[in-house]
């Protein structure tokens, strides 16, 4: 497991530089464009209480697909409305809220997730793992904020890994094999590819909620198929799978391996936080995860606090194949005995020594 490719350091430059162009109609308004390495954009100068201008935007929502996300530099003090108008710049340009709302959260603002490592300011243990905001809705969102409120003394960022160039580290036959697959959600019963096309950059890009997926499908490869299976293309049962549990653990691990390996393979980054930190990601070109550190207890690492707020997609993240948007995970599925289905709660446990939630 975890086998990507024989010289990952040569995958930097599998993450694409800030295009010339667009970093020059971005600083024709007075910010600067500092690149960090291997991926992500720090963006200095600006006040996001006033919106940029629209071809800025739109400049800056390629960047974030091509580069993962951008981050608005000494954003303090934002209130929560100035907070949600600027999260509304990307994607739908609408809000999609999915969370509970937490007693500290200012003015209660229903957009706004708050987190934190005291639980008199957020909630706590958001995102151990590698996973995708909004993996359980079929438009999941496009893009999310994290706006460090108030950063810790000794560190709690957050790791990202770019999903395009987890793609392209894959040995080949696995890139053949996950392409074929699609993930069943635990909690929603939506599926989603396991590699998609980005909207955007136009990369194959790698998908798996870690925390909850209840199954996933795989289409037989054709020459697994008989000539009638063949001449019929419609998604018939016959022509899909379940992965069995072994399958599943080693495509989790294979999973979670691929993304660890992010960091010295050029195609991941542990960013970490300045208080008024302003962050966007683009939720279909990066997976993330808190830092252990951001969990440590405020009295051993300082207080962390971070408000995050996740935007409407253009379109849903469908699967392939022909396959629906949603599968029913709570009834029978017409796929082999022996294979994974596994509703509710945190989904397939593929491994038992680490928390599951996202």
């Amino acid at each position: 497991m975890g086998q990507i490719s024989e010289n990952p350091g040569t995958l930097a430059s599998a993450i694409l530089p800030v295009d010339p162009k667009r970093a020059a109609l971005i600083e024709k308004e007075g910010l600067k464009v500092r690149p960090l390495e291997p991926l992500g954009v720090e963006i200095y100068g600006a006040d996001v209480r006033t919106r940029l201008p629209e071809p800025v935007i739109e400049a800056l929502e390629v960047e974030m697909a091509n580069r993962g996300f951008i981050v608005f530099k000494h954003q303090t003090d934002l209130s929560p409305d100035e907070l949600v108008e600027a999260s509304k710049w990307w994607g739908a340009r609408e809000i999609h809220s999915t969370h509970g709302v937490h007693p500290a959260t200012p003015g209660r603002h229903r957009h706004i997730f708050r987190c934190s490592n005291d639980s008199r300011h957020g909630i706590l243990g958001v995102g151990p793992q590698w996973h995708n905001d909004g993996s359980f809705e079929a438009a999941t969102f496009s893009h999310s904020a994290y706006y460090m409120a108030r950063a810790p003394e000794r560190g709690g960022g957050t790791h990202f890994a770019h999903q395009g160039a987890a793609f392209d580290a894959l040995p080949k036959e696995k890139q053949e094999f996950w392409e074929r697959l699609v993930s069943v959600n635990s909690a929603s019963s939506v599926t989603h590819p396991v590699v998609h096309t980005h909207p955007i950059s136009g990369r194959k890009s790698v998908w798996l909620h870690l925390g909850m997926t209840g199954a996933v499908i795989e289409r037989l490869p054709d020459d697994e198929l008989t000539l009638d299976q063949l001449k019929t293309m419609s998604a018939s049962a016959d022509k899909f799978r379940l992965l069995t549990e072994d399958a599943m653990k080693a495509l989790f691990n294979d999973y979670n391996d691929l993304l660890n390996e992010s960091f010295d393979g050029g195609y991941g980054i542990r960013y970490h936080y300045d208080t008024g930190d302003l962050l966007f990601i683009d939720n279909w070109a990066v997976a993330h995860r808190a830092s252990p550190e951001a969990h440590l207890p405020a009295e051993q690492q300082g207080l962390r606090i971070m408000d995050r707020v996740t935007i409407k997609a253009r379109q849903n993240l469908a699967p392939h194949f022909g396959l629906p948007q949603y599968i029913n995970m709570a009834g029978p599925h017409p796929f082999n005995k022996d294979g994974v289905w596994q509703a509710g709660g945190v989904g397939f446990r593929w491994k038992d020594d680490i928390r599951m939630q996202n």
